[in-house]
């Protein structure tokens, strides 16, 4: 039997070196499932880490839980996918929360819930309420994003737009978190992309769909055919 304190160690370690990968939050998904025994003492790694670590980790935690809760309802373990259900608000309250810090994780946060919920882990109910919090987040971060206060510091002090700052009590990333950000976002839509032009295993169903909607071969359809045979003839007979 392994020993549950390097369990621990080696998936608090994966969790503070999640990416922008699906790779990362597979691994860390696998890693779990392998020592489902611990599912308890691992959920509550996740919940740490969540309070410990920058917005960034926060939000590539963030999509990790919807690949761990994915594959241990595939796997049938739903010790994971309950535990999840049951501290949610709390995770999203870690990943964006409500004095405005994590405002540029409000969109990870929706994009996770709506997935879950397709998988049918969260009912509906409960990322219609979790909306409502998230709505009121988004109109603190425009007013933070727009603060006089925020402009006037950058001024004043130019030198420290490499460091946190706080506006209006709200601690703001430093110039390596944002670049780290937009990299990893830029890694997302990337994927994202791929996926929406990938062709699944049904490859045939568009064929299928686009033979259905062109109509039958009429007569005019024969007409135009000959047409643009007898074209071609004339236009290599000048040549």
């Amino acid at each position: 039997m392994a020993d549950p304190f390097e369990v621990r160690m080696r998936f608090t370690s994966q969790l503070q070196h999640l990416n922008a990968s699906v790779n990362s939050s597979q691994k860390a998904a696998h890693y779990a499932l392998k020592y489902r025994d611990m599912d308890e003492d691992l959920h509550s790694c996740i919940l740490e880490q969540l309070e410990r670590n920058s917005m960034n980790n926060r939000a590539n935690i963030m999509y990790f839980i919807e690949h761990l809760c994915d594959m241990a309802q595939r796997e049938n373990h739903m010790n994971f996918v309950r535990m999840m259900q049951k501290d949610i608000l709390m995770v999203v309250d870690a990943v964006a929360p409500s004095d405005g810090s994590g405002a540029a994780n409000v969109k990870v946060v929706r994009r996770v819930l709506q997935g879950l919920q397709q998988k049918h882990i969260l009912q509906s109910d409960t990322v219609t309420e979790i909306e409502g919090c998230l709505k009121e987040r988004d109109t603190i971060a425009e007013e933070s994003a727009f603060s006089p206060i925020d402009a006037n510091a950058q001024r004043e002090h130019p030198h420290h737009q490499t460091t946190s700052a706080k506006v209006n009590g709200v601690s703001r990333p430093d110039k390596r978190q944002i670049e780290q950000r937009i990299e990893e976002d830029r890694e997302r839509h990337k994927r994202l992309r791929e996926s929406i032009w990938a062709i699944g295993d049904e490859g045939d169903e568009e064929f299928e769909r686009l033979w259905d909607e062109v109509s039958e071969i009429g007569e005019d359809d024969y007409i135009a055919a000959e047409e643009d045979a007898m074209e071609r003839r004339q236009a290599l007979e000048l040549k």
